[in-house]
């Protein structure tokens, strides 16, 4: 089933991977690794970002063997094939007078630019992205990843499956019991990111999300029709204004343009493989990655504005603290789940109505985006 959801998820859908500031210059390269894929990601002499599979066109050795770096050319450490930012064959020793170098460039990898966001899809025909770049580029209008930097950066091993990392997500249910620390400021009322099953939205967020769009900061909830994505902007607890112990900005230099400290959090996801939150000093990147049958990669990624100085703008541990916390407490709260599924006498129980709206829509995408896949239909109701 592992394979199965590699296969026909994984190896076919759009897939977050980096923020584009983290390649900053000509040459800076990050290699993600998708299943037994490896792709580097690079920026090119002209700006643009591309990606290629990381692999030489000689004999196949990886061209990148460090996760990220910089260098003027690409170059193969077997042979020392070298290839330009572009993918570009220029340079393969005593291959022969026939030898075509512009047969032999890197293979390209689709990717795509999305307002400071890196895409990439490993499918040969990649799906349509028009709609998401449209929200994307409306909703992150007030939020600069261009002009930001990874303040900090932590990757941490779950031992569960990827889609009980996402359902652990996908609802706050658990968060009383679990998360101390972002309680003080996260609302556990899942109306607020419309999670109640009503589809309800709670009076506060309604006044939140139109003090933000008098604002100009699109807040409202949007869904995608076949339910891969999501934004909204939520409020966050009484007069909180950021993710941290005592509900302060961690940054007082923002990197968003909102004119207001307690803008909230507008929070995105998009499945399978990331989701963020966009507060008013600084932003969350989280992308989950997955292993094996009963292992995830969650790597998050803190963004401040490029200009913000540690120690002086920011404290790192005191901008970090809560989510290290969070998703230390989530890595348990996964863990044990994958434990108890395990035994034979496990039988799924009925989710809330309430709090769990959400894990029936991931669940729900799920079925949906197999049936498409296996079926080869546009619709699953046309499966049917």
């Amino acid at each position: 089933m592992f394979q199965v959801d590699l296969d026909l998820i994984w190896y076919r859908d759009w897939l977050f991977s980096i923020p584009a500031c983290e390649i900053p210059k000509a040459g800076s390269y990050v290699v993600p690794e998708v299943g037994v894929y490896s792709v580097v990601i690079v920026r090119g002499s002209d700006g643009d970002i591309r990606a290629f599979h990381n692999s030489c066109r000689h004999r196949g050795s990886v061209l990148c063997k460090s996760k990220k770096g910089t260098g003027a050319k690409l170059v193969c450490p077997y042979h020392q094939w070298t290839y330009e930012l572009d993918g570009r064959l220029l340079w393969a020793r005593d291959m022969g007078p026939d030898f075509d170098a512009t047969k032999h460039g890197l293979k390209p990898v689709h990717c795509r630019h999305l307002s400071g966001m890196v895409y990439i899809c490993l499918a040969e025909d990649a799906p349509p992205l028009e709609e998401l770049a449209a929200e994307t580029a409306r909703y992150l209008a007030p939020h600069d990843l261009e002009n930001s930097k990874v303040a900090f950066e932590s990757t941490i091993i779950e031992n569960g499956n990827w889609k009980l990392v996402w359902e652990n997500n996908r609802e706050c249910y658990h968060c009383a019991g679990n998360h101390p620390s972002l309680c003080r400021t996260f609302p556990e009322d899942p109306r607020t990111i419309g999670n109640d099953g009503s589809g309800e939205i709670a009076g506060l967020q309604q006044q939140h999300s139109a003090r933000c769009e008098a604002a100009g900061a699109p807040s409202a909830y949007k869904i995608a029709e076949l339910g891969d994505w999501r934004f909204v902007r939520t409020p966050l607890l009484d007069t909180a204004e950021s993710y941290s112990m005592d509900g302060r900005v961690a940054v007082t230099k923002p990197n968003s343009s909102l004119p207001f400290r307690d803008g909230g959090a507008l929070l995105k996801f998009k499945y399978p493989g990331c989701w963020t939150h966009f507060l008013s000093d600084h932003i969350l990147l989280f992308r989950v990655t997955p292993i094996s049958a009963t292992q995830s990669e969650v790597c998050t990624k803190w963004l401040v504005h490029k200009d913000a100085v540690e120690g002086q703008d920011y404290d790192l541990k005191r901008l970090t603290e809560v989510w290290i916390a969070t998703n230390d407490e989530d890595r348990e709260v996964v863990e044990n789940n994958q434990r108890g599924i395990r035994s034979p006498a496990y039988q799924p129980g009925p989710s809330s109505p309430t709090h769990e709206g959400d894990n029936i829509q991931f669940v729900d995408w799920y079925a949906a985006t197999m049936i498409r896949a296996i079926t080869g239909t546009a619709s699953p109701l046309a499966a049917e």
